[in-house]
């Protein structure tokens, strides 16, 4: 018997066995259904709110970058001022990909996870960085997005990148 049809057979007979098994237990909850509804980050607010985050830097005296992730975690918008080091852009991102995943400040991030606390381990993560200076986008209590600023210090970029949400503040009601 060839060795794909062997698997075939065993991987059916196991789905049987496992259907058959499943019948007798509580069925899990129907998945949602119908359509799903969200909030979306515009492309247009995330280039106002990485352009806020500049200008705030620049204001400080400050050569930085901005990095405004989507919910998911993707890029919209990456800046970066023209003298600013090259490594801010990807520190930028990481900074806003913690806010986004954690669903708090990197700044609260790096409170909750220092070396003694129970949530250390999630400084293990990859791409993660506790370091203050991202922050994430909401709606209410959604969470459309996050915006990471590098290169101005940490408090500033922490000002910064609550600079640039801020700026916007309105459009998120």
């Amino acid at each position: 018997m060839p060795n794909i049809f062997k698997k075939s057979l065993l991987i059916g007979i196991a789905m049987g066995l496992c259907g058959g098994a499943n019948a007798q237990t509580a069925s899990a909850p129907e998945p949602n259904q119908g359509v799903v509804s969200q909030k979306t980050l515009s492309l247009g607010m995330a280039i106002t709110i990485a352009n806020a985050t500049i200008t705030e830097c620049r204001a400080k005296g400050a050569k930085s970058a901005a990095v405004v992730l989507d919910r998911s975690g993707q890029i919209m918008v990456a800046l970066r001022d023209e003298d600013a080091p090259p490594n801010t852009v990807e520190m930028a991102r990481r900074k806003a990909l913690t806010a986004r995943m954690f669903n708090t400040t990197s700044a609260e991030f790096q409170k909750n996870t220092l070396p003694d606390s129970p949530r250390a381990g999630q400084r293990d993560v990859p791409e993660m960085l506790a370091l203050s200076g991202g922050v994430p986008i909401k709606i209410g209590k959604e969470i459309i997005g996050s915006v990471g600023s590098s290169g101005s210090g940490l408090e500033a970029d922490d000002a910064c990148a609550k600079a640039g949400v801020a700026k916007v503040a309105d459009l998120l009601k």
